[in-house]
């Protein structure tokens, strides 16, 4: 169920740098310039399931999250779906068809609870024309979507599945990793099902389960509920055919 909450919401949602990842929307913008971005729009809640945005719709705003986690899909012609990609409170989706004036090229789907501000494109535009400083970040942001997309179809061509888990984890850490709590290592908490990470490797659900398991026994990830804990960052990334950057 959305639930929509008016335009002041909870006070620990306030634009603060720390609340989102350097690698989001949120956690580029300025001080000042987020929290006018923050300012924008009502506040909703959409419940685990509820539908974000819709493939297909010719919808005028985009959603600014500001904490949970969205799944990004796209109808395929054999009736099925592709998981495109995950989003993270302080990332924008929608903005896409909101700049183009195209439909929805994909489906956002809530993956647990999620609090977001639904923005008018309007009012959207107009803040990119009053803060300047938004325009660099809001396109580094977009180009970043694009580069990780183009690179998934031409790394994951000729990869095997091994290889395309690994590096969809290496995405997932470098994106939304933190330091586990509970040993050496990072952690990724995100609400997807195995199938839906079999999805966005782009294999079958046994042979991921198969590749999650070898990973386990050579001590180089822990599977938790809804979450990934990386134990051994230097084996994942060799496993992954990339360099951990310094």
């Amino acid at each position: 169920m959305v639930r929509e909450i008016g335009r002041t919401g909870p006070e620990q949602q306030g634009p603060r740098r720390r609340d989102w990842p350097s690698t989001t929307l949120l956690g580029r913008l300025p001080e000042q310039t987020r929290a006018a971005f923050v300012g924008l729009g009502p506040y909703r809640e959409y419940a685990s399931e509820e539908i974000v945005l819709r493939e297909g719709d010719g919808t005028n705003f985009v959603v600014l999250l500001l904490n949970g986690w969205v799944k990004v899909t796209a109808s395929t012609e054999n009736g099925g779906f592709a998981l495109l990609a995950i989003r993270h409170g302080g990332d924008l989706v929608g903005e896409q068809a909101g700049l183009d004036g195209e439909p929805r090229s994909a489906t956002v789907t809530a993956a647990g609870a999620v609090l977001a501000k639904v923005i008018p494109l309007e009012a959207f535009l107009a803040f990119l024309r009053s803060h300047p400083d938004a325009g660099p970040p809001v396109l580094q942001s977009v180009s970043a979507k694009l580069r990780n997309a183009t690179r998934r179809r031409v790394e994951f061509g000729g990869c095997s599945v091994a290889v395309r888990l690994a590096r969809v984890i290496v995405e997932l850490e470098r994106a939304y990793g933190a330091d586990a709590t509970d040993g050496p290592g990072r952690r990724v908490q995100i609400a997807l099902t195995q199938p839906e990470l079999a999805a966005l490797v782009g294999a079958a659900e046994p042979t991921v389960h198969k590749v999650l398991r070898e990973l386990r026994q050579q001590g180089v990830i822990d599977t938790r509920y809804r979450s990934i804990v990386i134990r051994d960052v230097e084996a994942l990334h060799r496993a992954a055919g990339t360099t951990r950057p310094r």
